[in-house]
């Protein structure tokens, strides 16, 4: 699907958008960050798409602070939501085929066993959460008015990559790293479920999904395994060989901003499993 294609990555500079940048790198696709390209100004997304006329764009661009998320939820929205369905209309316009990320956040957590790929996203705990929830809603209404309109959905969960830039690209793994090299004992909070997935394998698996000809529609795409922030925590310290030491703690024993679900799995049925978060880990702690 992907051979003499034309191919668009927005958010490049991100950390996603730095491992879909590697991985298309033989497809010399055009990349674009917000310097070249600031989606929430809907006029210039449009006449700057329309002129590329792209055959695939990949939208990598998001508002990930799920904290700030809390107080900036207007911005939030502008690039989670509106400039998302700004990119659908014209992607549908143009007959381009869109790739959109979204989270885990959508679900409201409270299904033990995780989410599958057809489960109604119920409203979700925090603002980032419910910010990708409109993007989704945005896509699938576009859908309903564009029969024809070509797009994968693809949601994932708990980030980590580019290791290459730690600085810029700040993830739970640089965050543990870092604060064990001044401290002797962590506590982690523990009651919080999902799967960690490294952007490397999502950006593969992206590729991939393009050339399998798959339908179109909603996919769960993450690293396999269930885990918690503690176990995530005491493997990274295991395979760093730190010497700090990892303690469990509860959710309510930690105050922030916004509130996490406590269970976010996602399931995947409908296309090949990625490997597990545990052998995703040994990789990028290794570059």
């Amino acid at each position: 699907m992907i051979k003499n294609q034309k191919i668009l990555i927005l958010g490049a500079k991100g950390m996603l958008g730095s491992d879909l940048c590697l991985v298309f790198k033989k497809e010399k696709p055009i990349f674009w960050d917000r310097k070249n390209l600031d989606i929430t100004k809907k006029k210039k997304t449009e006449i700057e798409i329309r002129k590329l006329n792209p055959d695939i764009v990949i939208n990598a661009a998001a508002y990930t602070n799920v904290e700030m998320a809390e107080k900036q939820f207007a911005l939030a929205k502008q690039i989670n939501t509106q400039a998302v369905k700004t990119l659908a209309k014209i992607c549908a316009e143009i007959k381009a085929t869109l790739i959109h990320y979204s989270t885990d956040y959508v679900f409201g957590g409270k299904k033990k066993s995780g989410y599958l790929e057809d489960d109604k996203p119920t409203k979700s705990v925090n603002k980032y959460g419910l910010s990708k929830l409109f993007g989704e809603k945005s896509i699938l209404k576009i859908k309903d008015q564009n029969p024809n309109f070509k797009f994968y959905l693809i949601r994932t969960s708990w980030l980590f990559g580019s290791r290459r830039q730690p600085q810029k690209h700040k993830n739970f793994i640089s965050t543990i790293l870092r604060l064990a090299k001044d401290k002797k004992e962590l506590k982690i909070i523990n009651d919080q479920f999902g799967k960690p997935t490294y952007t490397f394998d999502l950006a593969q698996a992206t590729k991939k999904l393009l050339i399998s000809k798959k339908p179109f529609g909603i996919y769960h795409l993450s690293n396999e395994g269930i885990t918690n922030w503690y176990q995530f925590a005491r493997e990274i310290i295991k395979l760093s060989k730190n010497k700090a030491v990892i303690k469990p703690c509860k959710t309510s024993e930690y105050q922030t901003l916004a509130k996490r679900p406590k269970y976010s799995i996602l399931i995947n049925t409908k296309f090949f499993k990625l490997r597990s978060w545990k052998l995703a880990l040994r990789d990028y702690l290794k570059k």
